[in-house]
C-alpha cells in the first residue's frame, strides 16, 4: 500500500483534529507536516510532534507532499485550492467548500483539467444520529416519511473570531447549515422544488446567528432545517413523521424513540382527556393496542470512512462518497436560502 503524504494547512481546531486523528488513524495516509500563518500554531504543531513548513511555497514544491488538507477560514479556500492543484497536489477541503458556487465551479474545472482529486470533508454524513434517520427513510420503518425536522441548537452565540465576519464567510448558515443541508440532500432522493427561509440576527453581528428554512421536495417530503445559537432550551435534534408512525432523536446521545402504528385507531370511540380548561378527543393519546414503541438503535454506514474513501479515489479510481456535484448542489441551496430570506419569498430551486 503506497501511502499518501499530507500537509495540513491551518492548524486550528479542525486542522489539528484532522492531523492528530482523522488522517493519522487512516491506514495508507501520513501527515508529514503542518503549515499555518500563525507562529503560535506552528509552535503547537511542533509540540504535537509534527514537522512544520515556514511558507506555503515550501509546501507546494515539496516532492514528498502528495496531498494537502485546507482547514483555514472560508474565504481563503479557493486560492489555496487553486495553488495546491496547480502544484500537482490532491486536495481535501474543509466545509463550506467555497464562498459561492462561482468559486467552486472554477476549482472543479481546474481539478478536472489537472487530473487532481478535490474532495470536501462533509464529515457529518457519518454521524450516528443522521445514519439512523437515513435508515428510517430508506427502510420505511414508519412508512414513507413526509416530514423531516433537523435542528442543532445551542446558547453560546457564534464561536471564535472570524466566524463573526461576513468577509471571511462567517455565520451559522455557512457553519452548521452546510452540514444539515448536506445530510438532507444526501438522504432525500428527489428534486427540491421550493425554498423559504428566515435568518436570525438577534446578537447584532453582520452575519446570521441562526436560521430556519422550509424545503419542499418533488416527492412530497417537507423539511424544516434550523440552527440556533441563543436556544437555552433546545428542540429535538431530529423529529420525523411517516404514514405509519414517527420518530424522535433528542440529542447527540441518541436518546429518543420510534413509535409505530401497529393497530387500528377507532376514531368513533375515542376517550376524551382533560386538556387545560376543556376536553379533547383529537389530542388524546392513541390506545396502547394501536402503537408499538421501539428503541433507537445505531446503524453502521454501508460506505467507507471519508479518508479511506479518499485513499481509494486517489489510488484505485473509486467513486467519491462526497461528490463535487453534491457539494455544488448544497452550496447552490445555501445561496438560495440567503436570497429567499432577503426577499422574504418562497423561491423555486430545481
Amino acid at each position: 500500500m503506497e501511502a499518501i503524504n499530507f500537509v495540513v494547512i491551518g492548524y486550528g481546531g479542525m486542522g489539528s483534529y484532522h492531523a492528530k486523528e482523522l488522517i493519522a488513524e487512516t491506514t495508507g495516509l501520513n501527515v508529514v507536516g503542518v503549515y499555518d500563518i500563525k507562529e503560535e500554531r506552528l509552535t503547537q504543531a511542533q509540540a504535537d510532534g509534527f514537522k512544520t513548513y515556514d511558507s506555503l511555497e515550501n509546501v507546494l514544491v515539496a516532492a514528498e507532499v502528495e496531498a494537502v488538507l485546507i482547514a483555514t477560514p472560508n474565504d481563503s479556500h479557493k486560492e489555496l485550492a487553486i495553488q495546491a492543484i496547480k502544484a500537482g497536489k490532491h486536495v481535501v477541503c474543509e466545509k463550506p467548500v467555497m464562498m459561492n458556487t462561482q468559486e467552486l465551479e472554477e476549482v472543479m474545472a481546474l481539478a478536472q483539467l489537472e487530473r487532481r482529486t478535490f474532495m470536501v470533508h462533509q464529515n457529518r454524513r457519518w454521524d450516528n444520529d443522521f445514519l439512523i434517520i437515513r435508515d428510517l427513510y430508506n427502510q420505511k420503518q414508519v412508512g414513507d416519511l413526509f416530514q423531516i425536522e433537523s435542528r442543532v441548537q445551542g446558547a453560546n452565540g457564534i464561536p471564535g473570531d472570524w466566524r463573526h465576519l461576513k468577509e471571511h464567510g462567517g455565520g451559522m448558515l455557512l457553519d452548521w447549515g452546510v452540514h444539515l443541508l448536506d445530510q438532507l440532500l444526501f438522504m432525500v432522493d428527489s428534486p427540491l422544488k421550493t425554498v423559504a427561509a428566515d435568518l436570525s440576527f438577534v446578537l447584532g453581528d453582520d452575519v446570521d446567528d441562526g436560521f430556519i428554512s422550509y424545503l419542499t421536495f418533488e416527492n412530497g417530503v417537507k423539511a424544516i432545517v434550523e440552527v440556533g445559537t441563543t436556544n437555552f432550551v433546545k428542540l429535538p435534534r431530529w423529529y420525523v413523521r411517516g404514514f405509519e408512525g414517527a420518530a424522535v432523536i433528542q440529542d447527540w446521545d441518541l436518546s429518543g424513540e420510534i413509535v409505530k402504528q401497529t393497530g387500528i385507531i377507532d376514531h368513533h370511540n375515542l376517550v376524551p382527556i382533560q386538556a387545560g380548561q376543556g376536553l379533547t378527543k383529537t389530542m388524546a393519546p392513541p390506545s396502547e393496542e394501536a402503537t408499538t414503541t421501539l428503541p433507537i438503535k445505531e446503524v453502521a454506514p454501508e460506505f467507507d470512512s471519508f479518508y479511506r474513501n479518499f485513499y481509494n479515489v486517489v489510488r484505485n479510481e473509486a467513486d467519491p462518497i462526497v461528490k463535487n456535484t453534491e457539494v455544488y448542489r448544497v452550496l447552490k441551496l445555501i445561496e438560495t436560502i440567503f436570497e429567499a430570506a432577503e426577499k422574504q419569498q418562497v423561491l423555486p430551486f430545481e
